[in-house]
């Protein structure tokens, strides 16, 4: 090898180190190590890493209506009279301890409805079921005619939210969940029907013209938390909106103050009327006596 070939491959060897230093002190000022020169990280980082990712708050529960046989079931036949009712989906039977809430399900043609359930006071002749007009329609049954019914008690019951361990694979992440083709719900039609209860809830404020002088908003004091474990009165439970809606009305002019509170259980959508909360047991007494004189004599206390 000649002394010229020696000093060219010196020379090479040289431009590539200072190559390479320059890329690594580049890497090193942007806080980035070279891959290489990286520890290598143990293997269930990667998985706390992504499990991490997903924003889980664990600890979160929800209110879930559950069958609950044990307060009551009653499967036998089941009779509307053909009379109009008040208060909504209703089921009465003469066995039934403390009012509550039921499903009930026609066994003839597979429809069911959420209703409140009563005990039946006076027996007369025919079926110990009996149903209100409202349940009737729903279940489709027509006037005294008898149909085979299932009644079951519901009680509120708070589920976990949070994955079962069973759940979990064997590198203690949550697993992805499958692809499921949902559709959006209409945010015009929901936003309208908050909207509609809202309105009818709130009194009406008289315009103010551009003359006068705008009035400054005053914060309503806030009532205090009632003692009570059963502080608010249920009037009745509706398949139909208006249905709700026109009962809070008849209250309201009444001089009492209701709430149609929009729940669903089982696929179902039902609207319940409630006046309260009341602050004491005469107070409560009293507002119960008053429902009952306007014609809801199956009203009753519940807890919300």
């Amino acid at each position: 090898m000649s002394m010229w070939q020696s000093a060219f491959r010196s020379r090479k060897l040289r431009n590539s180190i200072l190559i390479l230093g320059f890329f690594t002190l580049a890497a090193c000022a942007d806080g980035q190590m070279p891959g290489f020169l990286q520890a290598k990280a143990p293997a269930g980082d990667e998985v706390v890493a992504r499990a991490d990712a997903g924003g889980f708050k664990p600890g979160r529960t929800e209110e879930r209506d559950i069958e609950a046989p044990e307060i009551f079931q009653a499967t036998e036949a089941g009779l509307w009279d053909g009379r109009p009712s008040l208060g909504g989906v209703w089921v009465a039977h003469p066995e039934v301890k403390e009012p509550g809430r039921v499903i009930i399900r026609n066994e003839i043609n597979g429809n069911f409805v959420i209703g409140a359930l009563f005990r039946r006071e006076r027996q007369s002749p025919g079926p110990r079921l009996q149903v209100s007009s409202d349940a009737a329609e729903a279940l489709g049954l027509l006037a005294g005619q008898p149909g085979n019914l299932d009644v079951i008690a519901l009680k509120r019951e708070e589920v976990s939210l949070d994955p079962q361990p069973d759940a979990l694979n064997d590198s203690g992440a949550i697993p992805a969940a499958p692809e499921v083709a949902a559709a959006p719900l209409d945010p015009v039609v929901s936003g309208a029907a908050a909207a509609i209860e809202t309105a009818a809830l709130t009194p009406s404020t008289p315009a103010v013209t551009s003359d006068a002088k705008p009035a400054v908003a005053q914060a309503a004091p806030s009532k205090p938390a009632s003692k009570l474990q059963k502080p608010f009165v249920q009037i009745g439970i509706f398949s139909v909106e208006q249905n709700a809606k026109n009962t809070a009305a008849a209250m309201r002019q009444a001089g009492m103050v209701p709430t149609v509170k929009k729940q669903n259980s089982r696929g179902k959508t039902f609207w319940r009327v409630i006046v309260g909360p009341a602050q004491d047991k005469s107070e409560l007494s009293a507002l119960i006596k008053k429902i009952k004189g306007s014609g809801f004599t199956d009203a009753y206390a519940v807890t919300h």
